[in-house]
């Protein structure tokens, strides 16, 4: 008996011969599409959304807020601010009458308060005596005490502080200068250059308070003292440094603030200041 070959293809296979019916994978369409919509943003995510996005475009704004150049009254105002809210020294108006505003130094507006122009800003607040205030006895020298600077520039870390000393150059070259930090510094090396004439040192707080407390740093020809207002890489500056921040006012509360108080100490702020009127830049 004969058999018959029967081709693989000509087998039917139900599932794969099978036509889709179309109802049911349109209905899947459909809750799908319903599934969408479900996870759509309601309405109060989207106000939610607008509110986050309105305070994203105000903080942005706010980062460009600018200045106008601060006065001295408000420099003084701002700094005794500071001061109280440090150490809870509070200067009665009694106090400040003879003083005012003059122990602060206000610095030319032609120049930016950088560090390559610092010096040059000395200088103009100085005028043209800069030479006799800053570089007092560079042709009698026996006449002047060793270890008086007549210029402080205080900062925030020893890297500030030699930044700052080579925007003095143009002033060094004829003003000894001398650096009054700890790093890479000892006490002693320091005791032994302060033994000589020095007309500026640049440093750190505490150990500007240190070598003062030894009696190796004077002050009897301290005419300023430069306050770095810059901040450091990390947004942090001489005023909101925590612990450099204490340091420093407890210098100024022992060994300044006296002579601020009689006249015989000006305070110049170098660099980015608040100021109370805040203007936005507009956007075009």
């Amino acid at each position: 008996m004969a058999t018959t070959e029967v081709k693989p293809s000509a087998v039917k296979n139900p599932k794969r011969n099978r036509r889709p019916s179309h109802g049911p994978k349109k209905d899947l369409k459909k809750k799908s599409k319903k599934t969408k919509k479900s996870k759509a943003p309601t309405f109060d995510k989207t106000i939610e959304k607008s509110i986050r996005n309105d305070q994203k475009t105000e903080n942005e704004d706010d980062e460009q807020l600018y200045s106008e150049p601060v006065s001295a009254s408000e420099q003084l105002s701002y700094f005794l601010n500071q001061l109280e809210s440090a150490i809870g020294i509070k200067v009665s108006s009694l106090e400040l009458e003879p003083i005012k505003d003059t122990c602060i130094v206000e610095l030319s507006q032609r120049l930016d308060q950088d560090v390559s122009n610092l010096g040059e800003h000395i200088k103009l607040s100085c005028g043209s005596s800069w030479r006799e205030t800053l570089c007092e006895g560079e042709t009698l020298e026996r006449n002047v005490e060793p270890g008086n600077p007549s210029v402080l520039v205080i900062s925030s870390s020893a890297l500030r502080s030699l930044e700052l000393l080579r925007g003095l150059h143009s002033l060094t070259k004829h003003c000894p200068a001398v650096k009054l930090f700890s790093k890479h510094l000892k006490v002693e090396e320091q005791v032994s250059l302060l033994k000589k004439r020095v007309n500026i040192g640049s440093g750190t707080p505490n150990r500007i308070k240190k070598l003062i407390d030894i009696e190796a740093l004077g002050l009897s020809r301290l005419d300023m003292i430069v306050v770095d207002m810059h901040p450091d890489v990390k947004g942090f500056s001489l005023f909101t440094l925590p612990q450099v921040r204490n340091e420093f006012w407890d210098l100024y509360k022992n060994c300044f603030h006296q002579r601020v108080l009689e006249g015989r100490l000006r305070i110049c702020m170098y660099g980015p200041k608040p100021a109370p009127n805040l203007k936005k830049k507009k956007k075009n």
